[in-house]
Parts: C-alpha cells; sequence; structure tokens
C-alpha cells in the first residue's frame, strides 16, 4: 500500500489548481491524509519522502517539498494514531504542512535554493494546497467509513504490522 501512494503521489504531481499567483499541488496533502490513516506515522513519512525524492528527480518537485509533506505527513498519523478521528489526521496535516513545513522551507528556501524569501511567505501557499488536499482526503476516509470498509483496512495493517513483530 506504501508502494502504490508513493506512485500515485508521484504519478499525478503534476495535477495543480492555480490560486492566485501560486500553484496548489493537492494530491500530496490527500495521499499524507489517506497514509497517516491507514499506514501510520512513520510509513506515512516515509511515502512523502520517497514521493518528494522521486519528484526532485524528474523535475516535477523542489526541495521545499520535503519539509513541508514530511512533517504533514507524519503529524496527520500521530494526530489519527493518538484520536482515531479523522479529522485529527487532516488538521495534522494541515498544521504539519501548512504551518510547520512552510517554516521549515524557509532555510531551504534560502541555503539551498539560494532564494530570498520573508519568514511567512511560504503559510499561505502551502495551508491552501494542504487543506485542499486534506478535504479530498478526508472525503474519500468518510467514504470508505460508511461503506464499512476503512475499519477493514485499519484491522488489516494492524494484522500485518503483528505478524512482522512476531506477535
Amino acid at each position: 500500500m506504501a508502494a502504490l501512494f508513493v506512485a500515485l503521489g508521484t504519478a499525478l504531481s503534476t495535477l495543480y489548481i492555480p490560486v492566485g499567483a501560486s500553484k496548489c499541488f493537492p494530491v500530496q496533502h490527500f495521499i499524507n491524509v489517506l497514509a497517516g490513516i491507514l499506514l501510520g506515522p512513520l510509513l506515512a513519512m516515509l511515502c512523502a519522502f520517497c514521493t518528494s525524492l522521486l519528484r526532485l528527480f524528474m523535475g516535477t518537485g523542489t526541495m521545499l517539498a520535503f519539509p513541508g509533506s514530511m512533517i504533514g505527513a507524519m503529524l496527520s498519523g500521530l494526530a489519527f494514531k493518538h484520536m482515531r478521528k479523522i479529522w485529527a489526521a487532516c488538521a495534522g496535516e494541515i498544521i504539519g504542512t501548512g504551518i510547520l513545513g512552510a517554516l521549515c522551507s524557509f532555510p531551504a528556501a534560502v541555503f539551498l535554493l539560494g532564494r530570498e524569501a520573508a519568514l511567512f511567505a511560504f503559510v499561505l501557499p502551502f495551508s491552501i494546497s494542504s487543506s485542499v488536499g486534506a478535504l479530498a482526503g478526508s472525503v474519500l476516509i468518510y467514504a470508505l467509513k460508511k461503506m464499512d470498509v476503512l475499519d477493514k483496512l485499519i484491522s488489516d495493517q494492524d494484522i500485518q504490522k503483528r505478524e512482522r513483530v512476531g506477535v
């Protein structure tokens, strides 16, 4: 499932929504919410890292994708793990990417990309993008929950984790 999320995130990274002068790439945030809920925080963060790395190699992403997507995925997974609420996973993605990831992108923009930017310059575009993606992810997750598929997917993942550990 993690490989599927990475493949989807990479393949669909060309889809964007123009928002003012910026481009909103909500697919990664959509996947972060799904991975955070279905795979947990560590695998969700690994999926975000792999997707960002592949996008960077393909020329469809930048170094700025790493902090935002990875922090958002991890917080989405942690929020769901501790609260077991879909809205918490979405809030974790929005806060993780939209605020924390945006602030962590500032040093990357200045030092790695050589771009001068204001400290909070990334907060609005990252927040818009992560909000749209998290909303789309929550719609799918609520649909899966309504069809009684979500609990089965989560319990299957828990069973597989226990089998790998030998419990």
